[in-house]
């Protein structure tokens, strides 16, 4: 099943970060993604937007979906991850302006083998996105289950 996977439970390291690479919202994604799931006023009209956030702001959801998407493109897709069964903290911490390019990366806090289940284990991870200054515009802690390398 995880035959393909690069990373298993027993090679993740506190510690370790993996870039997550980067992505440009541009103001036509802002909206569209505004009109269908989170229409307030200040993602839709760069006006208002401007006065209150001081630019067209993607809404923070937004901002979770591409950070989720960047996860798996650059960490996900290489790790024997089973499941999430959670997100325990998501901060947006300032806004996400049009055409300004966001980095991520994701760190390794701390991981413990399940205690009902020894062939899989708990991963914290702490991701951050940040915007072009270097500011962080979201973080989060993240839970995944990663399966143990099976014995050759």
């Amino acid at each position: 099943m995880f035959d393909n996977k690069k990373y298993f439970f027993d090679d993740l390291e506190i510690g370790q970060t993996f870039d997550m690479g980067g992505a440009v919202l541009s103001k036509e994604k802002i909206i569209e993604f505004a009109k269908e799931y989170d229409p307030q006023i200040f993602h839709l009209d760069e006006e208002v937007g401007t006065a209150i956030l001081g630019g067209l702001a993607a809404s923070g959801w937004q901002t979770a979906a591409l950070c989720q998407r960047m996860l798996v493109d650059h960490f996900l897709d290489d790790v024997a991850c089973m499941a999430s069964p959670g997100v325990e903290n998501l901060n947006f911490v300032r806004p996400v302006f049009a055409d300004d390019p966001l980095t991520g990366t994701t760190t390794i806090a701390e991981k413990r083998l399940s205690k009902s289940n020894p062939s899989k284990g708990l991963v914290k991870l702490k991701g951050e996105v940040k915007n072009s200054k270097g500011e962080v515009v979201l973080s989060m802690i993240g839970l995944i289950l990663v399966a143990v390398r099976p014995e050759a």
